[in-house]
């Protein structure tokens, strides 16, 4: 009995880390892109599918509308203060790529109320 409590125990563990996007780029500085605008701007493009991505890039843009439409629940604690970080300053620095991004992902408005909500939570 104790043998099946625990194995149904790890495959419910395993199960939840599959529930997660990758942390495998986590350890990346987000400040230092934000802080530099040369930086920031092809992360925002690539997004838009407007430029080139980078394998970081690339990730992120798998999972952007995804984690806007989810509050970022898939996120590690990790990414989801980054998360929070990035889209403030985008929308305080970078207004305009700002709506492009909610127009590509959010374009019936759908999602606001859960975005809106995660980035004013600070969990």
């Amino acid at each position: 009995m104790n043998f099946l409590v625990l194995s149904c125990v790890i495959a419910l563990a395993g199960l939840a880390a599959a529930e997660t996007y990758t942390d495998r780029y986590d350890h990346i500085n987000i400040d230092e892109i934000i802080e530099n605008r040369k930086l920031l701007v092809p992360y925002i493009k690539c997004t838009l599918e407007q430029g080139r991505c980078t394998p970081e890039g690339r990730e992120l843009k798998a999972h952007i509308k995804d984690a806007m439409q989810t509050s970022c629940s898939k996120c590690t604690e990790k990414q989801k203060k980054g998360a929070r970080k990035v889209v403030k300053h985008i929308k305080e620095k970078e207004l305009d790529y700002w709506k492009q991004i909610v127009a590509k992902y959010d374009p019936e408005d759908q999602f606001r109320e859960n975005y809106e909500a995660f980035l004013k939570s600070e969990e």
